[in-house]
């Protein structure tokens, strides 16, 4: 028997990088080197029906066996996708994850596996990690429940829950630290080239400073992370949004009391805080992936916003960078 055995429900329309990220890290955590036999860690798609569950991108993933006992799992990982997809789940896999908690079995929500598991009730009085993006779909749905959307998983007791993409694998490597050890966990990131990262770790979003109830703001914000790469002009945003310019700058200078400019240079250069903290990553890769020119570019907006270069920065350790839960308008894409 595997030291740790982990079953799959996956939600209709899943999040295939969020499946593949939390396997490929029990994968490589049960062997040695990247034989990928299932010696330590064991894993299985689960479905009431057998039938290929089709993923967001619509590649379909044929399930391993049917649902029977959970006991036979240490934990049930949902993965979840398409919002629109989260109260599809089958009633007998409803009375699964139900049976699963009665037994104290963990269970742990990826992307919108938070929502399927808030849908069954099984997340009442636990704390629960939604990505920024979605904090607003969580909001409508579930009433009188303040997600976290300031880390990229959560641990609290028998339920674990994480934001997706890359945040899947941390969450997988946290749940295999606790089984196996740090050197397994440490192994699987190493090979996968993803950097270790804390709990605590904040998820890429929206700086606290650009918070606002605006819809026009939000959906422009939106539109300037979305395109953190290649920054798109004021112009572009504004024919994107369908309105004037100068309508767009109104709201800004209202609503947060700088330009939209102004706004997207402070996202760029949060960005840039992030990964100056958070990842090995040089400066000059840093600068490309935050839609700065050039490195000389990122270094003088930086220093006339923090004061200090990206260089300074990083060495100093001053390292916890804020972010908030700032997820798009109802409709926004």
């Amino acid at each position: 028997m595997a030291q740790l055995n982990v079953g799959f429900i996956l939600a209709r329309r899943f999040t295939l990088c969020a499946l593949g990220n939390f396997v490929d890290v029990l994968r490589l955590a049960a062997d040695e080197g990247d034989r990928s036999r299932p010696i330590l860690c064991a894993w299985k798609v689960l479905s009431p029906t057998m039938e290929p569950i089709a993923s967001s991108s619509g590649i379909a993933v044929q399930p391993d066996e049917t649902l029977g006992d959970p006991a036979r799992f240490d934990y049930l990982v949902v993965v979840g996708g398409l919002v629109d997809e989260v109260e599809r789940l089958h009633p007998d896999t409803v009375r699964f994850l139900e049976r699963a908690a009665a037994k104290g079995i963990s269970l742990v929500g990826v992307c919108t596996g938070t929502f399927v598991l808030h849908r069954a009730g099984l997340m009442d009085g636990y704390r629960a990690c939604v990505s920024w993006f979605h904090h607003d779909d969580f909001l409508e749905r579930f009433d009188g429940l303040k997600p976290v959307s300031d880390q990229i998983f959560v641990v609290d007791r028998d339920r674990l829950t994480c934001s997706g993409g890359v945040a899947a694998a941390h969450l997988a490597a946290f749940i295999v630290r606790r089984h196996l050890g740090t050197a397994q966990a440490a192994k699987s990131l190493h090979i996968m080239i993803i950097d270790e990262a804390a709990a605590e770790e904040p998820q890429p979003g929206m700086p606290l400073a650009l918070a606002t109830d605006d819809a026009l703001v939000r959906r422009a914000l939106l539109a300037m992370q979305q395109s953190i790469d290649a920054p798109l002009s004021i112009s572009r945003i504004v024919e994107r949004l369908g309105v004037s310019r100068r309508k767009l700058e109104r709201h800004f200078r209202d609503a947060l009391g700088m330009t939209p400019l102004e706004a997207d240079r402070l996202i760029r250069v949060e960005q840039a805080k992030h990964l100056l903290v958070a990842t090995r990553r040089s400066a000059t890769r840093i600068a490309a992936e935050t839609g700065f020119c050039d490195l000389p570019h990122m270094i003088k907006v930086f220093r006339a916003a923090e004061g200090i270069t990206p260089d300074v920065f990083r060495r100093s350790g001053r390292g916890s960078i804020a972010v908030s839960a700032l997820p798009p308008t109802a409709g926004s894409s």
